[in-house]
This record gives structure tokens, sequence and C-alpha cells, in this order.
């Protein structure tokens, strides 16, 4: 088994710990902007969506989605923290950039594509479609959208990177 694997393995509770903080002040940087009225993005209702119609329940399963997704990406960057044996503030905050550049830039455009209840670009909302597609880099969700994403994503980066040097 992998060095790094192991070592994340044995130290499993940093990342799953961590990763709980880390995706809670993520979430609460995007929830917080779409509040303050400068994004309509909400990443836990959009996972949601995949997985129950009703908006409300649609809500609840997306936390849940969102917090296991958190975890999943907290033990990634611990293994690439113990790869790399680095995990400087710099690097995570560099990771978590990163991870945000994503997900504006590749992963919102196809969601279109992939989301049983989100309309295209090509068409208008319908009975099965009722979400709005985000556009590129998030756009239609507002124009701060793109700059609140990465700022979150960064944010989770730094705080696992923080986390784990500790």
């Amino acid at each position: 088994m992998n060095e790094a694997l192991q070592e994340v393995l044995a130290n499993w509770v940093t990342p799953a710990v961590w990763g709980l903080v880390a995706t809670a002040v993520m979430t609460s940087i995007l929830e917080g902007a779409q509040l303050f009225g400068f994004s309509r993005l909400s990443l836990p209702f959009l996972f949601g969506t995949f997985v129950a119609a009703d908006r409300r329940r649609a809500l609840i399963f997306g936390y849940l989605l969102y917090l296991l997704d958190g975890w999943f990406f907290a033990f990634f960057y611990a293994l690439l923290f113990a790869s790399l044996h680095i995990s400087d503030w710099w690097l995570g905050l560099l990771l978590g950039t990163a991870h945000g550049l994503f997900l504006i830039a590749v992963f919102l455009p196809a969601l279109p594509i992939i989301h049983p209840r989100m309309a295209t670009e090509y068409d208008a909302p319908s009975r099965q479609h009722r979400l709005e597609p985000p556009g590129a880099f998030g756009l239609h969700y507002g124009k701060l959208t793109p700059l609140t994403t990465v700022l979150a994503q960064a944010t989770y980066g730094l705080i696992l990177a923080l986390a784990y040097s500790a």
C-alpha cells in the first residue's frame, strides 16, 4: 500500500473532522453569498435536485450529499498533502482555487448535460426541466457567482492545509 495512503488512513480523524469544518465554512460562504444577493447559486440545492424532485427534500438531500462530497475531497486533499510531504497554507489555497476554477469552468457549464431537472442553454425551462442552467462560469446565477465560488473553494483548501499541517 502506498505510504501516503497509509498515513492518511492512520490519521483519518484529521481529514474527517476538518473536512466537516471546511465544508461547513465553504457552504456558509456560498449560502451567505446567496442570502446577500451576490449569487443565486446553491450547490447543495443543485446536488439535491439530482435525487429529489421535491424542492424541500432536495435541499435536505443536497446538504447531505454536499457533506459527503466535502468529506471525500478532504481525504483527497489529505492524500495530496501526504504525497507531496507538504501542507503549507499556500498549497491549500492553491489547490482550493484550482478546485474552484474547475468547478466554474468545467463542472457548472457541463451540469445541464447530466442533471435530470435542469434545462440546457438551448431549451427553455419546462415542467420536467425547471432549473435554469448556470451558464459559463455560473454567470446566469449572478455576476459575482464565479468570485464567491472560487473564494469558498479556496477557503476550503486553506482550512484543510492548516489543519493537516497542525
